[in-house]
Order: structure tokens, then C-alpha cells, then sequence
């Protein structure tokens, strides 16, 4: 599979049983959503194929929820429930039973009869007399708040969307679940309920996850997918016996070489002293280049390492001392406030977190910071020394239909520069010509990253960055902010992430309430929203 001249997979000879539940890993850009894009049919290989016996149900949790959700103005429970057609095929099972009853043709009698017992097999496979218990288990083992249920869709958060998305696909019970990041949005108890749910799940689960204790938990093996390479490889057990596998397997292949290259340079400096001698010492300099011959043919190849992005955030020039400051900001919807009266400055330098329940108008806040929607009532201030880069959580500000290169026409870098530059955030040779829309969600973040970078701002304004990245460039990332002289106003529960950047005070909504930095109240907002 290829993208353009990006080659993505090459050759790769898989096999998955049943109710195998797999881990699929592997560093952002690898392929990992890729092939689940494979396995929906929704892109074609180059070369080879995907069988899928039995023509299965398989359900798809993506790592962005945003098309999956409809915008239609139905209820929360109306949505679960649609998880599996029961009302639609009961619907088709009473007009066969009419259309049986007046039918004298018995050709068409035994077509009709047929169609019955294929709707009432399905309707045997989703339990229809216990399909409502079923789902209300999932609502309460998902720590779903009643009072959601009889909201409309559009009144959900992005994280209560992506929990709900999660609850109706298991309550469609498909054969084959695949799962893109489904912890993203998690609290632990939920967690420990799905944990639960896909080790007793009947059926083929592949899950992609940068949540090491999760993979540990649920999958029984664990596809490694090599961006360097472009190989696949399934290995037996979990994801902590396939790190012990993989480090071993490279320790002894880096054993080997080393002892190789000591022979090679052994058996080179014999040749280089006996080449052109007398006979004997002829013979003995012949008999080491067949063995040099036999040792380069054998020789083991060290494994490659994949590269770790690089990168640091400068400004071009200070902001004022307030960059920002908020007056009696309220804002709502239908009358609906979500922050009356709200006040806050921020001081230039200073790390300031923004934190709250799901649904509580986190995002919608640094929207409004943007210009991107205008406040009922109250000011927002924007020193006209500040410089904003701004990074939102579902990559809005791509375009998608361009490929990497394109979305920094306005760079004021020669094409070199450039190129070197996305070179640091791990965009090289033909990746930079890859269509946005062709990305994963973590390399899309790379991209949002590098577009924030590139301009030098002095104040950042940033929505979740940690996301859709793996745990290696979380800390890199982390460390790149710490090190940040500019200012910061973030939203995140990423407790690792949050912790190791130098918070100053934090912002509690509804309440509006400031607070100087407390790991435990991060910690408390983890737990209920991740």
C-alpha cells in the first residue's frame, strides 16, 4: 500500500483468528489506522488482498469522532438504541408476514418464507427481548449520566460524543470491533468496565493504543507495524511480552553484528598482510577472502531506529505584560449559559491551565479567545504586542485537500528551508506531498504543531495537543513547551503531561474560580473526563 511515492506497507502476510484479541502498534505515521482504513474497504491495496471470512459484522470506533455522529436532533437514547436495527427489521418481518398471507404462488410463498427466517435469525443475533437491559448495562458500566439521555446530539461535547459513539458500537455487537485510541476519552472506572467487556467479548477485537497498561490488559497479541521497514509482524501475548521480545531480539541481532564486524576487520587485516606474499602466505590470504565472501553474505543488518521529533519554540519578540485579559465574559446557548461574568487575566510567561467537566465550554472558551465566536456579553482584551498560535483539538485549521508542503505556503522559507524544517517534526522526502486528509491523527498534530512553531508566537493557545500522540512525542513535546519564554493557556487532563510543564495557576470552569496549580484536582478531573 502506498501513498503517492510513500510507500506505507510492503508485502506484509498476516494472519488473525476469531476471537483473537489484537494490539496494533507501532510510532504515529506508521500505518496502524491505515489498515484499518483497509479492512473497512474504504481505500484499495496496490497489490494483494484482505480476506475476511464469513462475511462478518465489523464495527469502527475512530480516533476523531465527527461524521460518526449524525447532526440530526435526536436523543442521546434514541441513538443508542439505533445501535442495532430491531424497530427497521421487526418493520420488514410484519409486511412479509402480510405479504405471505395473501400470496397464492408457491415459488414466491417459499421466497417469502426464506426472508422470514433470515430477519428472524438477525433478530435472534441482537436478543431483541433483552436488547434494552443489554444497553442499559452499557450506559451504567460506561458511567453514562442519565441525564444525557434525553439531550439531543448536538448538545454533546466532543468527549461525550466520543463516549457515546464507544457505548453504541458495543451495544451493536459486530463480530469484529475496531478500535482506534477508545481510552482517549475514558475515565478509570469506565475503563476497568470496557477492559472487562473486550476480554469476555465474542469475537475479533483489533485495537489501536498508546495506552500500554490497556493493551496489557485486553489483547492476547500484538501486530507490530515498522514505519522503517514497512513490515508487519503478529507476536503471541501482550504488548509488555512483545516489548521483552522485540529488546531481546535486537540485543542479540546487535550481538551478532558486533562479533560479524570484529570478524570482518579480523579477517581484513589478514588479507592486507598476506595478499602478494609466497605461496603459503597466498593461501591463507585466498582462504580468508572466501571466508570474508562467505561472512558479507551472511552478515546480520542492524536494526534502524525510527527518528524522534525535534524541534524548539521560539518567539520573535515579547508580548506585553497582559497578553490577555477577560471581563465579565458570559457565553451560552439558548439561554443556556455556560460561564456568566467571567474574569481572568494571564500574565506574559505564565502557564495557565484551563480545566472542567466535559460539556463545560473548555474548548468553546479558547474559541472565543480566538475571535471564532462572539461573547453574549464582557470583553476580551488582546495585548496588540501578542503573537497567538493557536492549536485546536480536531486539526480544524488543516487543509485537508492539501498535502503537508501546501499548508505552509504562506512560510516565508525557501523550499530547502522549509523542508528541512518539517524535517525536524519527522515530515521527510515524498512524506511532505501526503494529502492532509491521507494523514493519522498523530501526524496531523505534528503538522499543527510545526504551523504554530513556524510563526514564532509569543503566546500559545493550545486544545488538548496531546491527543492523538504517542507517549515518546508526548514527552518530547512536553519538554519543547517547558522550555517555552512565551505564554501558555491550555486545555488538558493529561495528568504526565500536564505535571512536568511548569503550570502556574488554573482556571476552574463553571465556576471561574482561579487556583494555584494542584496535581489533585487535575488528577480529580482525569478521573470523572479524561
Amino acid at each position: 500500500m502506498s501513498y503517492g511515492l510513500q510507500t506505507i506497507f510492503d508485502n506484509i502476510n498476516i494472519q488473525i483468528n476469531s476471537k483473537e484479541k489484537v494490539g496494533i502498534v507501532g510510532v504515529n505515521g506508521a500505518g496502524k489506522s491505515t489498515l484499518f482504513k483497509l479492512i473497512l474497504k474504504e481505500i484499495e491495496p496496490d497489490k494483494g488482498k484482505i480476506i475476511i471470512k464469513n462475511n462478518p459484522r465489523i464495527g469502527f470506533l475512530p480516533q476523531v469522532i465527527k461524521d460518526e455522529i449524525p447532526n440530526e436532533n435526536i436523543s442521546v437514547f434514541e441513538y443508542l438504541l439505533s445501535g442495532r436495527p430491531i424497530k427497521k427489521l421487526e418493520k420488514e418481518l410484519t409486511k412479509t408476514y402480510e405479504k405471505i398471507s395473501t400470496e397464492s404462488n408457491e415459488i414466491r410463498i417459499k421466497s417469502l418464507m426464506k426472508t422470514i427466517s433470515n430477519l428472524q435469525a438477525k433478530l435472534e443475533y441482537y436478543n431483541v427481548y433483552e436488547a434494552e437491559n443489554i444497553l442499559l448495562k452499557i450506559i451504567t458500566g460506561m458511567n453514562i449520566d442519565t441525564d444525557l439521555l434525553d439531550l439531543p446530539l448536538s448538545k454533546l461535547s466532543g468527549g461525550q460524543k466520543s463516549k457515546i459513539a464507544f457505548a453504541r458500537l458495543l451495544y451493536s455487537n459486530p463480530e469484529i470491533l475496531l478500535l482506534d485510541e477508545p481510552t482517549n476519552h475514558l475515565d478509570q472506572d469506565t475503563k476497568e468496565y470496557i477492559i472487562n467487556y473486550l476480554r469476555n467479548y465474542n469475537g475479533m477485537v483489533l485495537v489501536i493504543s498508546h495506552d500500554i497498561d490497556f493493551l496489557d490488559s485486553v489483547t492476547t497479541s500484538t501486530l507490530y507495524i515498522d514505519k522503517i521497514s514497512h513490515k508487519a509482524e503478529l507476536f503471541p501475548g501482550s504488548y509488555k511480552k512483545f516489548k521483552k521480545i522485540k529488546e531481546e531480539r535486537e540485543k542479540t541481532i546487535e550481538r551478532i553484528s558486533h562479533a560479524q564486524q570484529k570478524e570482518e576487520e579480523k579477517l581484513k587485516r589478514i588479507i592486507a598482510k598476506y595478499i602478494g606474499g609466497n605461496e603459503k602466505k597466498a593461501r591463507i590470504a585466498k582462504d580468508r577472502q572466501k571466508k570474508l565472501a562467505r561472512l558479507e553474505k551472511e552478515k546480520v543488518a542492524t536494526i534502524k531506529k525510527n527518528k524522534e521529533a525535534n524541534f524548539q519554540l521560539k518567539i520573535e519578540e515579547k508580548s506585553g505584560i497582559i497578553p490577555i485579559k477577560v471581563t465579565n465574559l458570559s457565553f451560552g446557548y439558548n439561554k443556556n449559559l455556560l460561564y456568566k461574568n467571567l474574569t481572568f487575566d494571564i500574565a506574559r510567561g505564565e502557564k495557565f491551565l484551563i480545566i472542567g467537566e466535559n460539556g463545560i465550554g473548555k474548548s468553546t472558551l479558547l474559541k472565543l479567545l480566538m475571535n471564532y465566536l462572539q461573547p453574549l456579553s464582557g470583553t476580551i482584551e488582546i495585548n496588540n504586542k501578542t503573537t497567538i498560535g493557536y492549536y485546536a483539538q480536531e486539526h480544524e485549521l488543516l487543509e485537508n485537500e492539501k498535502n503537508i508542503l501546501e499548508n505552509f505556503d504562506n512560510a516565508n522559507l525557501s523550499s530547502n528551508q522549509l523542508r528541512s524544517y518539517l524535517g525536524n517534526f519527522l515530515f521527510t522526502n515524498n512524506e511532505v506531498y501526503k494529502k492532509i486528509k491521507y494523514l493519522s491523527p498523530g501526524e496531523r498534530s505534528r503538522v499543527a504543531l510545526a504551523k504554530i512553531s513556524i510563526n514564532k508566537p509569543n503566546l500559545l493557545i493550545l486544545d488538548e495537543p496531546t491527543n492523538h500522540l504517542d507517549p515518546e512525542t508526548q514527552r518530547i513535546i512536553a519538554n519543547t513547551f517547558k522550555d517555552y519564554d512565551g505564554t501558555i493557556l491550555l486545555v488538558s487532563h493529561n495528568l504526565e503531561f500536564v505535571d512536568n510543564l511548569g503550570i502556574n495557576r488554573m482556571l476552574l470552569l463553571p465556576s471561574g474560580e482561579i487556583k494555584y496549580y494542584d496535581k489533585n484536582i487535575v488528577k480529580h478531573f482525569q478521573e470523572i473526563n479524561k
